[in-house]
């Protein structure tokens, strides 16, 4: 990993981070990360990503694989599946620094035609590598012209593309190639992720998603946890319960209120459900991870 990199990630995450510690840029998916302390675990489903670290460590487990990496590795996220991460390595003085880029389906898909990729890559849905000199050059570039705002509307699209193609022809290619497949089951199962994602407070209608993914009933289950390695209600419930973690967390929402928000008809039911996925009810939850960020502070 280049100090160079390392200093434009510094450069633009301390200076735009929010209370999180995250740093979006003007390019769509493209963001900084900066911590200056251990955190908590974090619950996510995210959408398929690259995470370049540049400092510090980090630890993300999902199922029943742990993948510990720090600066000079990259972790790939390349279907929408649940972790549970930690950084692990930051203080004030050597925070932590990443760069995370979502990964664009349309430009791997592109990309995978002008490469003649012809078949779905092979791999795990997560996993760690180090970061090669042409994906971390790549994002340097993309990292630069964040500062010429001139230039960004003319580069950017072209230097995100760049960048993605370094990641199809580098160590990480051979995981993210299905998304890049026209008509894969990787694709199929992504347009009705993107409608679960989208409606996630409303009831799930089962039938309406495997007609997005052009798929029967049975074999839309089938694939769906394949790739996801949850069912569909199971993926919906997810999502629910982590963000109604994060607007009770954010903006102070009682439990009974969070719990309508994000779509639940029953206030015992999503205390229940809750406490099974965190380990803990909801206000016991919030109130123990309120205490460890006033410790931390």
């Amino acid at each position: 990993m280049t100090h160079t990199l390392l200093e434009a990630v510094r450069r633009h995450a301390d200076a735009n981070a929010d209370s999180y510690g995250i740093a979006r840029t003007d390019v769509p998916g493209l963001s900084t990360i900066r911590a200056t302390r251990s955190s908590e675990l974090q619950y996510a489903i995210n959408c398929p990503l690259v995470a370049l670290v540049v400092q510090g460590g980090k630890r993300v487990t999902m199922g029943s694989q742990t993948f510990e990496f720090g600066a000079g590795d990259s972790l790939l996220i390349a279907a929408d599946v649940p972790t549970v991460s930690q950084i692990t390595r930051a203080n004030a003085g050597v925070p932590y620094y990443s760069l995370v880029l979502e990964l664009d389906a349309a430009v791997i898909e592109r990309l995978a035609v002008e490469m003649r990729v012809v078949q779905a890559g092979v791999g795990g849905p997560v996993r760690v590598d180090t970061t090669e000199a042409e994906v971390a050059e790549a994002a340097l570039r993309l990292m630069r012209v964040l500062d010429r705002p001139a230039a960004l509307p003319v580069l950017g699209d072209q230097l995100v593309r760049e960048l993605h193609f370094w990641l199809l022809a580098g160590r990480h290619g051979s995981a993210i190639r299905a998304l890049g497949v026209t008509d894969s089951h990787a694709q199929r199962i992504g347009k009705a992720v993107a409608l679960i994602r989208e409606g996630f407070a409303q009831p799930l209608r089962v039938e309406q998603l495997a007609e997005k993914a052009g798929m029967s009933a049975s074999s839309f289950h089938q694939h769906f946890r394949a790739i996801t390695s949850l069912s569909p209600l199971q993926f919906q419930k997810q999502l629910r319960l982590i963000e109604a973690r994060r607007i009770m967390l954010s903006d102070g929402m009682p439990a009974s209120s969070a719990a309508y928000a994000v779509g639940y008809e029953s206030v015992p039911q999503f205390t229940r459900e809750y406490g099974r996925m965190f380990g803990v009810p909801p206000v016991r939850d919030i109130k123990q991870a309120r205490e460890r960020m006033n410790v931390a502070a």
